[in-house]
């Protein structure tokens, strides 16, 4: 219910004032077009003041057009008129304009089918068993969930996540090593203040475009790092003079490459040639490996301990969930605790607990091996509807054997930009590979390709898609390549 105070109303009229308080809050944004406003008489109710005079101020509102009625519904928002004054209106388009000019706020698509987001669909998460131990955690662990937790997370769930480590990656972690927190950005900031603001962090491009932010948003040094047919290019970390190399070996977003075993040693043997050198692996999606044995993770095989292990619960539970992990070399770990154990965990008691019993419990994986066979039927039904479409004469598929997308090549002279912005019009949000390249990649010889051959790779996150929306997601591919029956 809208409330405004009337202490201060001197001789103005009780109706002016009123109206001038709603008047206000459409211009500033407040009230926005569509808005019900209360009930005169509920509103007069709940302001202490006459049914009257609500009347007169939402009539002197509607006969300037900011608000408008329906008969036996009430009184809605017009939404800012179009004789407002100039100065209003400039402020408030200029205020507005930046935040999405400068891409501030992150906003969740529109489109009816949505190939960009992690989302997962809400059918697919096991809220029964989620709300079942969330009970059981209230009911024996009381007294546990008013402690504070340890500044690398609970020793239960840091267990928990050893043991699965173990069973599903073949790692041998101490529980000790793991540092539990929410998000694995949050992750990333800590690691940046344990290996020093002077190091020269590398990352792969094209990539995750967010991670460069984070690194330059602490005002450290960021090289990008081109990314050939095996990986990352060493002799790029190399001529660069990267300290701190930060890949995804395991399944490189956007291109879906795997590194290949050979490529993980000399990875390696670069970071055992300099002291101070480290290998930040992301491992953000290894549990999503749809054909073939997983690929053995650069921790698992290094001996110099130069590798930080990173992974996290978005992906394989949902991306509300922000409990994320890193494993750290024992060496690490000591200056850890030296520098950063002040620190506070930033998961909550009751997550953690909750998260360690449906590790311990079989859940965890039971839900891994359930949303693996879905997420490869999403992925199967999609190819071969691409098959059978009109598209697949205009289109190739690649990297479709791990993690959540595959690449779909189309063959057309329409420019990226154009694409992306005719599928959205087409109710269907998509995102190419050229939009991962950060800044102009002069070196795009020793990487993955030449400029030319990034344009018109789609990348196809099925994440989010439902059994039911395959059809249409081609369909819609389709009408936006230009392609009709």
């Amino acid at each position: 219910m809208l409330t405004y105070s009337f202490a201060n109303t001197g001789s103005e009229p009780l109706y002016l004032h009123l109206y001038k308080c709603i008047k206000n809050d459409i211009l500033d944004g407040v009230l926005l077009s569509g808005t019900k406003l209360p009930s005169k008489r509920s509103f007069a109710k709940n302001l202490g003041i006459s049914n009257i005079t609500v009347e007169n101020a939402y009539a002197q509102l509607q006969a300037e057009g900011f608000i408008y009625s329906i008969p036996k519904k009430g009184f809605y928002i017009t939404g800012l008129p179009e004789n407002m004054p100039v100065n209003r209106r400039e402020h408030i388009n200029h205020e507005a304009g930046w935040i999405e000019a400068g891409s501030i706020m992150e906003e969740e698509s529109q489109c009816k089918i949505d190939l960009v987001s992690n989302m997962t669909p809400p059918a697919n998460f096991p809220f029964s068993i989620w709300a079942k131990l969330m009970r059981e955690i209230i009911s024996e662990k009381s007294s546990e969930l008013m402690k504070k937790s340890p500044w690398g997370g609970i020793m239960e769930l840091r267990s928990a996540i050893s043991m699965h480590l173990k069973q599903f990656r073949n790692m041998d972690i101490a529980p000790e090593q793991i540092i539990t927190g929410a998000g694995t950005e949050y992750l990333y900031t800590l690691i940046i203040q344990l290996l020093g603001y002077d190091k020269v962090y590398a990352v792969e491009n094209p990539g995750y475009k967010k991670v460069a932010q984070i690194y330059k948003s602490n005002n450290v040094a960021c090289e990008y790092i081109p990314v050939g047919s095996s990986g990352i290019v060493i002799e790029e970390l190399e001529k660069r003079n990267a300290d701190v190399a930060h890949i995804s070996p395991s399944h490189h977003y956007p291109t879906g490459i795997i590194t290949p075993v050979s490529r993980r040693y000399e990875i390696l043997a670069w970071a055992s040639r300099k002291k101070g050198r480290y290998i930040i692996e992301d491992d953000y999606d290894s549990e999503f490996r749809l054909e073939g044995k997983p690929v053995p993770t650069l921790q698992g095989i290094d001996i110099m301990e130069s590798v930080i292990y990173i992974n996290t619960f978005t992906k394989s539970l949902a991306p509300t969930i922000r409990i994320s992990y890193m494993v750290l070399p024992w060496k690490l770990l000591k200056e850890f605790h030296a520098k950063l154990s002040f620190y506070s965990c930033t998961v909550s008691n009751f997550e953690q607990y909750t998260l360690a019993r449906f590790i311990n419990n079989g859940y965890f994986e039971k839900h891994i091996n359930r949303m693996r066979n879905y997420y490869r039927n999403v992925r199967d039904s999609l190819m071969d509807e691409i098959k059978k479409s009109r598209l697949s004469d205009i289109c190739e598929i690649s990297e479709e054997g791990s993690g959540l997308h595959f690449l779909l090549k189309i063959h057309t002279e329409i420019p990226d930009n154009e694409y992306v912005e005719t599928c959205r019009q087409n109710n269907i949000n998509v995102s190419c590979l050229s939009q991962y390249y950060m800044e102009d990649n002069t070196q795009a010889g020793a990487g993955m390709d030449s400029c030319n051959n990034r344009q018109h790779i789609i990348i196809m996150n099925y994440s989010g898609i439902r059994m039911e929306d395959v059809e249409e997601t081609v369909s819609l591919l389709c009408k936006s390549s230009g392609i009709t029956d």
